[in-house]
């Protein structure tokens, strides 16, 4: 709890010096993520100063924090399957702005969790942001949309996925992953930033209302796996099975997770499913369907993964057969 409480003031922090240096300079720059990490660095240090109780008394018995982070990557060094030292190690070395040690750490962290935990995904983007800001729409961009995938709603994926699309020039994206962390619990004077940022990404216009939900399931997948994708012989993994709009293909509209070993199977896909609060599968005529066997458990297409896909017009029908029987080249 700790150090979600942290977390939240120090990300909005990092909103609050961030924009304004967006909005002189049109991009988020060397300068503008340096100072991001300024304000993090500067707030941790004065909180560990003077925001715990009796800190006299505390201060003077407290281990230099150098001096802890090199014992406990010494411990790790003996037992490198602790999941909770690798994330706690990736940490301390974000505070001390040792961004290279804190992506091996978090690198580590998301090995042992088979990459399905987004917001260890996230932590390892932010890290290698910190170290490399070109990288947000490199490596890091990446690793922000692959959180998302896992987990639609996760506040580090869903600024830094935001701040990726306006870089592109890709506004509307942009308004819509802000929009989806207004959903969050935002400080009042943030929230206020990032409906403003919102206007103007999008021209102006007023923010859209939410578009009506609809409780039951909008497609049924009949999913099951071809021939050729049992002779592959491929151990359990991760079965994505995705809805997106065939006219813009990314991020998915909405998306749903099973393993291989729960094969064949009816998978209901609905609006509770949506990636993006408000981008709902019942708004939409059309939706291509597709599902993807993960061999490394990453939401993003890689090569010798199975796939099989559709398009589909709910309206005509609320069941579909898939089978998945294509492979990633």
């Amino acid at each position: 709890m700790f150090w979600i409480i942290i977390g939240v003031m120090l990300a909005t922090a990092m909103l609050v010096i961030m924009w304004p240096l967006y909005r002189v300079e049109k991009r988020f720059s060397v300068t503008a993520i340096a100072s991001m990490v300024s304000v993090a660095v500067i707030s941790a240090t004065l909180y560990s100063q003077i925001g715990t109780p009796n800190p006299d008394s505390q201060v003077a018995a407290m281990p230099d924090i150098n001096e802890m982070v090199s014992s406990l990557a010494q411990r790790l060094e003996e037992n490198p399957v602790d999941l909770a030292g690798w994330k706690m190690l990736g940490r301390s070395y974000m505070q001390l702005e040792n961004f290279s040690g804190a992506v091996s750490a978090f690198e580590r962290a998301v090995e042992i969790e088979s990459s399905e935990n987004g917001q260890t995904l996230a932590d390892l983007g932010e890290a290698i942001l910190m170290g490399n800001p070109r990288e947000l729409l490199g490596r890091a961009g990446q690793l922000f949309e692959n959180a998302l995938a896992l987990t639609p709603g996760n506040g580090k994926a869903l600024f830094y996925s935001g701040m990726a699309a306006a870089q592109r020039g890709d506004n509307l994206l942009a308004a819509d992953r802000w929009e989806a962390l207004l959903a969050t619990s935002l400080p009042p004077n943030v929230a206020d930033i990032l409906r403003e940022r919102i206007g103007e990404l999008r021209g102006g216009a007023p923010l859209p209302e939410a578009a009506p939900t609809n409780s039951g399931p909008i497609i049924n997948v009949a999913v099951s796996v071809g021939p050729a994708a049992q002779a592959a012989e491929m151990p359990d993994a991760t079965v994505f099975i995705i809805a997106r709009d065939p006219n813009q293909p990314s991020p998915p509209i909405a998306a749903v997770r099973r393993r291989l070993s729960a094969l064949p199977a009816d998978v209901p896909i609905g609006d509770a499913d949506a990636m993006i609060p408000g981008r709902v599968p019942s708004a939409y005529a059309n939706l291509e369907i597709v599902a993807r066997i993960s061999l490394t458990g990453e939401p993003i297409a890689q090569p010798g993964d199975w796939f099989g896909q559709q398009l589909v017009t709910p309206a005509e029908g609320t069941t579909v057969e898939l089978i998945i029987d294509q492979q990633v080249p």
